[in-house]
């Protein structure tokens, strides 16, 4: 399955959301109008699927992991990022 075109969140400073399902079947993003959601294999502990996330949104949007910033939900399945 092809990721979603996420190019327009590239910008420095724009925040963005996005759903998390850990534990899934494969590595996914989805993109309902502005709705995000990410889907990782790897377990919600000790902050992997976080770094799972962020790698594949870093991946999806065409910037480093690094200029990708949690501001929110380090422990929650909703998680809010901006791009440095």
């Amino acid at each position: 399955m092809a990721q979603p075109d996420l190019s327009d969140l590239s910008p420095v400073g724009t925040v963005f959301s996005v759903r998390v399902t850990p534990r899934a079947a494969s590595n996914r993003i989805t993109r309902d109008g502005d709705d995000l959601r990410v889907y990782v294999t790897t377990a919600p502990e000790d902050g992997k699927a976080t770094a799972s996330v962020q790698k594949l949104l870093a991946k999806s949007i065409g910037v480093a992991k690094s200029r990708l910033v949690l501001l929110t939900g380090a422990a929650s399945r909703v998680k809010t990022f901006r791009v440095e």
